[in-house]
């Protein structure tokens, strides 16, 4: 298979018994390592408050919750870092819901600590990291503004955005109709600018959320446009819908195995010929994690010692052993990464204050 059109990945997408083996045996093909990577890293979520409601959403609280994270202090923060500093993770996934501060209490939070706008305050909770500890920031917070992602890239090693799908349909659907950030133009242009400003990038698709296999297919191929115009995706995301109790979408059927072994096969023939990383979740796919290396992903993404996936709380991430073991079984070998991968680690991406950050980061380990 050379070039891959949309017609080979509907065709991959649709492939049954035989076809399926034939393709998980093409993807073998361009397998350069047996390598499989992860980051070591502590998920902190700034905030819970969010613009958007997905169907599918387990994060978002709303701001009477008790529970509620409002927003996060600066030693709270720290306090954090500093715990998985100890057990030597290298990454701080900052993470918030989309414009948090259009809600009067966030505002509130804000000026009593000092600041007017949520980006001022994550610009200094990540120049703050890179100053008082070894970790590397990587912030994911929603669509931002051209000026706000250039402010970003001085303090963060990489950052992303999940495309989640190219198709303005699923705007109707429970998925997305009460979320105008989840609007596809909005995250490609901002995935864009991320690109014209040369940022270190994870982008990925959602599966399971109402999409045809087409819009799948188109997805796909909007991500790999996007990467070949920039250069900046690192590693593409294959995510599956998993139903909660308590959401909107609780009712929802998840995506099957096999359309998930087909999307990563599809992803990763569509990538064959770049250096992207293809990564699956492992705590979403528990059961069945290792026979996605055997369709070509080649990331476990983001693992955590010290903190839960705040995005998926009732799926915990496995122990670094336990996902050790995984990979050796299946007949590869883990390796740890660094929230940026190294063909960023330069000056074309990144500046000095980060290189510097990272080779210390890289002396620790």
């Amino acid at each position: 298979m050379t070039s891959i059109t949309k017609e080979d990945i509907l065709q991959i997408l649709t492939a049954t018994d035989s076809e399926i083996i034939r393709f998980m045996l093409e993807t073998a093909k361009y397998r350069e390592n047996n390598l499989i990577t992860f980051s070591k890293n502590v998920f902190i979520p700034l905030t819970e408050i969010c613009r958007n409601d997905c169907g599918y959403c387990n994060f978002k609280k709303n701001p009477d919750d008790p529970q509620a994270i409002i927003l996060k202090t600066k030693e709270e923060i720290l306090g954090d870092l500093k715990e998985a500093e100890k057990h030597g993770c290298t990454e701080a996934l900052f993470t918030f819901g989309e414009d948090a501060d259009e809600e009067e209490i966030v505002r509130m939070k804000l000026k009593e600590y000092g600041y007017d706008n949520m980006i001022d305050y994550t610009v200094d909770i990540c120049q703050m990291t890179l100053d008082e500890t070894s970790l590397l920031p990587h912030t994911n917070g929603g669509n931002f503004a051209y000026n706000d992602l250039k402010r970003l890239k001085e303090v963060n090693a990489s950052m992303g955005l999940m495309l989640e799908s190219s198709s303005k349909r699923l705007m109707e659907l429970p998925a997305h109709n009460k979320s105008p950030g989840k609007n596809p133009e909005l995250r490609i242009e901002t995935i864009e600018n991320a690109g014209k400003l040369k940022i270190p990038y994870t982008t990925g698709i959602l599966i399971g959320i109402g999409e045809t296999k087409e819009e799948i297919a188109d997805s796909l191929l909007t991500i790999k446009d996007i990467y070949d115009k920039y250069g900046h995706i690192q590693e593409v995301i294959i995510q599956n819908f998993t139903p909660i109790p308590g959401i909107e979408m609780e009712d929802w059927d998840e995506p099957s195995f096999l359309d998930m072994i087909r999307t990563v096969i599809a992803g990763t023939l569509l990538f064959k010929d770049t250096d992207v990383s293809i990564q699956v979740p492992p705590n979403l796919n528990n059961d069945t994690a290792q026979i996605f290396l055997l369709c070509g992903a080649d990331d476990w993404g983001g693992v955590s010692p010290v903190s839960p996936d705040y995005v998926n709380i009732t799926s915990p991430w496995p122990g670094i052993d336990e996902l050790e073991k995984l990979t050796e079984d299946a007949g590869f070998k883990l390796i740890e990464r660094l929230c940026v991968y190294e063909k960023y680690i330069n000056s074309e991406w990144l500046n000095d204050t980060l290189l510097d950050r990272i080779s210390k980061t890289l002396e620790h380990q």
